[in-house]
């Protein structure tokens, strides 16, 4: 239970005793860990309930110790974290890539999602239909009804290079079936349907690690913008916490009395204390606590 409990700066009404009831139990039942397997978890992220940023926690996961990225698509492998440039990276299992083909229904993100793609991040469409995928269209006026890729035309070099691997040459299919997507092609949804756009599969490469020329040594997978709030501000509780050796979580509470107004986020400090996990929590609008 809370020991010391303070409301300071109240704008309407005070906060439902019941609201501060639960807080201290509902923290103090949480286990927050600062690893998933071999990756680092920070702030916004958490490995569970209670753990991070709420709006994360659907989203990332850790599951018998490996990270992983969900939305509707499916579940993806979390490879590595950039906390200094707010990129995470992950692989499809279905993906295409230069030793492998598989075929794939693509990859989209849910459009609440607090993500977007890195601007690095390019998508190569594999053995799409010129006839029927929307990504070509007739050549305006040309008598013999050839096809335009609407495609990134400086990426052509890419598709020629992922059809000189061995696992796409041997489909002997030709050239003009890829087709180079960056993230703005893809539109506001971010959504990748092969089954509508009638291709068979896609690569996506995140990095070409000085060996543009080199198919074989590209980093295939996909990174993901994250942004903190609005503003994309780094909490300062939280980066408190985390220099302190703690965990940071966060906790949201919507309702005042019978009037609705603007979640209050309060975020909590996970540390250890002799062997024994205690929260030390403040709240970053009205209201803060202290428990143990």
């Amino acid at each position: 239970m809370a020991k010391a409990m303070k409301l300071r700066h109240f704008p309407i009404i005070q906060l439902p005793l019941i609201s501060l009831i639960f807080l201290p139990s509902l923290i103090s039942s949480q286990t927050c860990q600062k690893t998933c397997g071999k990756l680092s978890i920070r702030y916004p992220f958490g490995t569970g309930p209670g753990c991070g940023d709420p709006r994360f926690q659907n989203r990332i996961t850790c599951n018998q110790q490996e990270l992983t990225f969900t939305t509707h698509t499916g579940s993806y492998p979390i490879t590595s974290i950039d906390y200094a440039n707010q990129v995470i990276y992950i692989t499809d299992p279905s993906m295409s890539t230069c030793s492998c083909t598989k075929p794939s229904k693509g990859f989209g993100l849910d459009w609440n999602a607090p993500f977007s793609f890195n601007d690095n991040t390019v998508f190569a469409l594999l053995d799409c239909s010129t006839t029927s995928s929307p990504i070509y269209m007739p050549n305006g006026g040309n008598l013999n009804n050839s096809t335009s890729p609407l495609c990134d035309a400086q990426g052509a070099s890419i598709c020629s290079l992922l059809y000189s691997c061995q696992a796409v040459s041997r489909l002997n299919i030709p050239i003009s079936t890829c087709c180079v997507y960056t993230p703005v092609d893809l539109g506001p949804s971010f959504e990748m349907d092969l089954q509508k756009l009638k291709c068979s599969s896609y690569s996506g490469i995140n990095g070409f690690n000085g060996q543009e020329f080199n198919p074989g040594s590209w980093n295939y997978g996909m990174g993901l913008k994250y942004k903190f709030n609005y503003n994309n501000d780094y909490p300062t509780l939280c980066a408190n916490c985390e220099k302190t050796n703690g965990v940071c979580g966060g906790f949201v509470y919507l309702s005042i009395g019978m009037v609705f107004r603007d979640a209050l986020r309060v975020v909590a400090c996970k540390r250890s204390l002799d062997g024994v996990q205690n929260f030390v929590s403040n709240c970053s609008a009205d209201v803060w606590l202290v428990s143990s």
